[in-house]
């Protein structure tokens, strides 16, 4: 069946030909950010539910954090806990990895060969990092000046090489590719400059932004601020140049411009790479897929265009927004909504407006809390101007919105 159907087929309309492993009313794909805050607040809502979580980590990240661990405000051991210490009371765990989507049958496959019948289906598997898209990364990464925010494992290379980080040439980059969070390869470049002008060392060190993108920001409101911090630290940007090679030994950097395909090598001291990025393998292959290889959902009910029982959000999905954990907030309560009026027989009637926000570190002081719609419309939670920098926004980050994920997300309170 076209994933592109004029009208999701009605739950339960799905034929089943076996006898499952498993059954829950409703099962979730994906144990992150989105797929806990579902889980968490459909058993605030119904706490007689049967709800299972398909995950096969047994450690679950706050990843906004990471881009702090990698300028060394924080250690990277406070942004991990036990998957089993965040999951939802009243939630099954089923430890493993989803290996294919059955919507016909409603039910999924799991990588031992278990099936999973449901009622309801969430899919939240998250998005794929794919370090082996840019010829040599993976060889040189944690080494040869090579660190990544991206990655547990990786982080704590960020701050060893900017630690000892002499002077040079400093490159960051994002790929031409969706991404998690997308201001994050840029927070950890003005963090660096703040690092190097209080160690002394800014004066004899160049650092250049190459981006894939054609601008630093897409919300006019929020770039014209960041243009801005770039003029005033001195960092040069290469817009429209992609990161398609690291020769590590040489300490050589192959920028590909995205228009007219010409390469570009540029030599490095310290390089921070934003890794290529897309939908799950298991997502992409499956019948779930549209455009991209995304789960393809109505962007503002987040019901799947061709299966009436199966939702969809978070870095996984279709929904034309950017990727971070304060729209999975937003997307999660009107999955929630929606899902609880397709098991009870009713129509979706819950809306998504593209609502997320992305908090610019520009310092070590200082942030920029761009907040908007899918309209790029500014959607500013505070009652004063939030394309400024403010030391408060920072504070914001660096301690509220970590207790924020952790007692309200993770446990369906906000």
């Amino acid at each position: 069946m076209s994933t592109t159907a004029s009208a999701p087929r009605p739950a339960g309309t799905a034929r089943r030909t076996e006898t499952p492993d498993h059954r829950h009313q409703v099962v979730i794909i994906g144990g992150g950010s989105a797929g806990l805050t579902v889980a968490a607040r459909l058993r605030r809502r119904r706490p007689d539910l049967d709800v299972a979580v398909v995950e096969p980590s047994d450690r679950h990240f706050y990843q906004p954090l990471w881009t702090l661990a990698g300028a060394g405000v924080v250690a990277r051991e406070r942004t991990v806990r036990p998957q089993r210490a965040v999951t939802p009371k009243g939630v099954t765990w089923l430890r493993e990895a989803v290996a294919a989507f059955e919507p016909d049958r409603n039910q999924v496959r799991t990588d031992s060969g278990r099936t999973v019948a449901y009622d309801a289906l969430v899919v939240a598997p998250g998005i794929q990092v794919d370090w082996d898209a840019v010829a040599g990364l993976p060889q040189a990464l944690g080494r040869d000046g090579v660190a990544s925010n991206w990655s547990y494992e990786s982080v704590a290379s960020t701050w060893e090489f900017l630690r000892g980080f002499r002077g040079g040439t400093a490159l960051f980059t994002l790929p031409a590719t969706p991404v998690k969070c997308p201001g994050a390869a840029q927070k950890i470049m003005y963090l660096a400059d703040d690092h190097l002008r209080r160690a002394g060392l800014r004066d004899r060190s160049r650092i250049v932004f190459a981006s894939a993108a054609g601008s630093i920001f897409a919300v006019e409101r929020y770039a014209r601020t960041l243009r801005q911090v770039l003029q005033r630290k001195g960092i040069e940007t290469l817009f429209q140049h992609n990161l398609v090679e690291v020769r590590g030994r040489a300490k050589e950097a192959v920028l590909e411009h995205v228009a007219t395909g010409e390469r570009t090598v540029l030599p490095y001291d310290f390089l921070h790479v934003t890794p290529p990025q897309g939908a799950p393998d298991v997502v992409s292959a499956s019948p779930l897929t549209g455009a991209g290889g995304w789960v393809a959902v109505d962007r503002h009910t987040l019901r799947h265009e061709g299966w009436g029982n199966v939702f969809a959000l978070g870095d996984a999905s279709s929904l034309p927004t950017a990727k971070t954990a304060a729209a999975v907030r937003h997307q999660a309560r009107v999955v929630v909504a929606n899902l609880l009026a397709v098991l009870a027989g009713t129509e979706p009637a819950a809306a998504y407006d593209g609502y997320t926000a992305c908090p610019i570190v520009t310092g070590y002081r200082s942030l920029v809390l761009a907040e908007f719609d899918y309209d790029g419309q500014p959607r500013e939670t505070f009652p004063f101007d939030q394309s400024k920098e403010r030391y408060s926004m920072y504070l914001l980050k660096r301690y509220a919105l970590p207790a924020l994920y952790w007692h309200g997300m993770l446990r369906g309170r906000a």
